[in-house]
């Protein structure tokens, strides 16, 4: 009995971003202003979406979809982690470490192949445009973003199970601001090889599916483009797929970097930058990007400024 409550600590520790206090106060005031964003942004893109009748296709759909779930993954991890700036208890229970990998690594998974989806939505609207609104009908949306959702809620149910089914005897200090599975491990005194292949071939295996739909897309995309006679029809078509673009290349890359580089490169300070950029910065990026670069999002935003100061 003893060695079971030794094995598996009543609570962890979060060390956090940096223990140096003249840094504490600046990180706590920016990364606090990247929250307020987050949240104004996104909850801000999902009730225009909701709101004007405009902005009622499938494509948009999507896009409130991927609000919430950035929306989701940086309130399990935000406002915990601006929190532990200043007080002396940086400790998080047990399960509560558990409930928020779970939800973080729900809403990313679903984000990732959200993103595949809406290359996918792309290339249906661009192929035959007359009849888009028919192919991609409510019943096929709900379809699609049911499977997303379902997707991700059982792989992070599977790197949940294994990693907090593992014995903590080491320490129950994680060298990091939020719960995530490589500080995880690295603490465990059990045998990690299992957690670390299944990390490496379902994750993958999500990834490799997400970004062969992108680029399975992308590529039928300019087949279509290329059939297109004039080069303005050419470039109006294909500027309705930069914001997915920016946001596929700046999500993508960073979660590639992140978990498939070699580990003899892996550095925990460069780790907690990198965890920072896709579980903050890109929540704040992403209704930027298609609110700055989406001419139906900017129309919507126009109509309603006027609205209120008129």
């Amino acid at each position: 009995m003893m060695e079971k409550n030794y094995s598996i600590p009543p609570e962890f520790i979060l060390l956090g971003i940096s223990s140096t206090p003249k840094l504490k106060a600046v990180l706590f005031v920016f990364f606090l202003i990247i929250y307020l964003v987050i949240l104004v942004a996104n909850l801000g893109m999902i009730i225009l979406i909701r709101i004007d009748p405009k902005l009622h296709l499938p494509i948009y759909f999507f896009l409130s979809h991927m609000s919430f779930c950035d929306l989701c993954y940086s309130t399990a991890i935000g406002p915990k982690m601006l929190v532990n700036f200043f007080a002396k208890d940086k400790s998080i229970s047990f399960l509560g470490c558990a409930l928020q990998f779970y939800v973080f690594c729900s809403f990313t998974d679903s984000e990732c192949l959200l993103l595949a989806v809406m290359a996918f939505d792309r290339y249906m609207a661009i192929s035959n445009p007359l009849v888009y609104t028919v192919n991609m009908s409510s019943r096929v949306c709900y379809i699609l973003i049911a499977t997303v959702y379902m997707v991700g809620l059982m792989d992070a149910l599977l790197h949940t199970t294994l990693t907090f089914t593992l014995s903590f005897c080491r320490s129950n200090e994680i060298n990091h601001f939020f719960c995530d599975v490589p500080p995880l491990l690295l603490i465990s005194c059990s045998d990690t090889h299992v957690n670390e292949l299944v990390i490496f071939t379902v994750f993958g295996f999500i990834e490799m599916v997400a970004i062969s739909a992108v680029l399975i897309s992308y590529c039928y995309i300019i087949l279509s483009v290329f059939k297109i006679h004039s080069t303005e029809g050419k470039y109006k078509t294909f500027s309705t797929c930069t914001s997915h673009l920016t946001a596929v290349t700046i999500f993508q890359g960073t979660l590639l970097f992140m978990y498939f580089r070699p580990s003899s490169s892996c550095s925990l300070d460069q780790d907690k930058m990198t965890s920072l950029f896709y579980t903050l910065v890109i929540p704040m990026l992403n209704p930027l990007i298609y609110s700055l670069r989406n001419k139906d999002v900017k129309g919507v935003l126009g109509k309603l400024k006027t609205k209120i100061y008129s």
